[in-house]
């Protein structure tokens, strides 16, 4: 629903016809064509709602349906042709509204149960647009606190204590990252801690036809990872 209470298809048909009376200089009544009278104006008719392409929701916010409405707008008696005229020409012109020059199909005029005339099939673009789901409430004040940063060092070891050189050791998702010197050993710096709700620190390493994870105790002042050699 639009603010003003309207429904996508009234909606667009209220734009449309706004348009299409400043274009054609007099007002366009909306309803199905008629026979043939003396009248020198148009008449504007949705004829038929089209599918359009919808993009994927993504998180709470869902995203508008999208669908497009075909309207049939044509002479209501010879002296509309100037009209028509106007509004093919402010059409093509301003690139306002897309035209079909389609709306020749005598089984069309034959259903409206009138004779064939000149007549344009105009689209419109029209959307559903779904709420958004209002945010649950606060219920408890709101408390800003500053997270300590550690330092995290320690050494990499294989079998027997064997000092891994050149291995990496990154904090996955922050980018922190490092090598191992040649006695194996690493420090990253900068690494968030609660103090509040401590846990384990995940760190990936790899290297030496190796790709494991450890979690360590941010506490320890010398963390010793050991490395198995893979097993086939």
């Amino acid at each position: 629903m639009s603010t003003d209470g309207r429904g996508p298809i009234e909606t667009a048909t209220a734009a449309l016809a706004a348009w299409l009376t400043s274009a054609a200089g007099q007002p366009v009544p909306i309803g199905p064509p008629r026979a043939f009278d003396d009248a020198d104006g148009l008449t504007l008719w949705p004829l038929e709602l089209r599918p359009a392409r919808q993009t994927r929701s993504s998180g709470a916010v869902r995203e508008p349906y999208r669908f497009t409405v075909r309207f049939l707008l044509c002479v209501t008696g010879p002296g509309g042709l100037p009209r028509l005229d106007r509004v093919l020409t402010t059409a093509t012109t301003d690139g306002s509204y897309p035209v079909v020059l389609e709306a020749g199909d005598p089984p069309l005029w034959t259903t409206f149960g009138t004779a064939p005339r000149p007549a344009l099939l105009i689209d419109v673009a029209a959307q559903v647009d779904h709420p958004t789901p209002a945010a649950p409430p606060v219920l408890r004040p709101l408390r800003l606190r500053q997270l300590e940063v550690r330092t995290l060092a320690g050494r990499v070891i294989g079998p027997e204590d064997q000092p891994l050189a050149a291995m990496r050791v990154e904090l996955p998702g922050t980018g922190s990252a490092t090598r191992t010197d040649p006695q194996g050993r690493f420090r990253i710096v900068g690494v968030p801690h609660d103090p509040e709700h401590p846990s384990p620190v995940r760190l990936r390493l790899t290297g030496r036809g190796l790709v494991l994870t450890a979690d360590v105790d941010a506490d320890e002042d010398d963390i010793v990872i050991v490395c198995a050699p893979p097993t086939h």
